[in-house]
């Protein structure tokens, strides 16, 4: 008898792991498609920056022209540009907007900017500014 009850203890036991089991897999099923469905979007919507350089004795500025994936943006270059230098570009999603002025001279006075919507997301003045100004994606904050 204790046999047969253990058996059916178990065996319901087993059914609501099962029946809760498939439940959670639903759930999280709709889980994964709702922000599968927001990375989507985010993805897909377009954002406007302006990237800016000032200083002297740039030989040329690389930057994200929105060419590319959101991984791999493709670079764009003006060589010898006019300073001060500005260029306002469309990006996608979580792309992010990057410049980069390019100087073999003294730098200390060279300054980038990344501004969305009027407000500046990422400066950098000398030597830094060699490094580039790389924003996070302000769609994705």
């Amino acid at each position: 008898m204790n046999r047969i009850v253990r058996a059916a203890v178990c065996a319901a036991a087993v059914t609501g792991l099962v029946l809760g089991l498939g439940a959670c897999s639903e759930a999280t099923e709709a889980a994964k498609k709702e922000s599968a469905e927001q990375v989507d979007k985010a993805i897909d919507e377009k954002y406007e920056v302006t990237y800016e350089v000032t200083g002297k004795n740039v030989d040329s500025i690389e930057f994200a022209g929105g060419g590319g994936t959101a991984m791999d943006p493709k670079m764009e270059t003006v060589k010898k540009p006019a300073l001060p230098w500005k260029k306002t570009v469309t990006l996608r999603g979580i792309m992010p907007p990057a410049v980069s002025p390019i100087s073999f001279e003294a730098t200390a006075d060279l300054t980038c900017k990344v501004v969305y919507k009027g407000e500046t997301i990422k400066e950098a003045t000398g030597e830094k500014a060699l490094l580039g100004c790389i924003a996070v994606s302000p769609i994705v904050k």
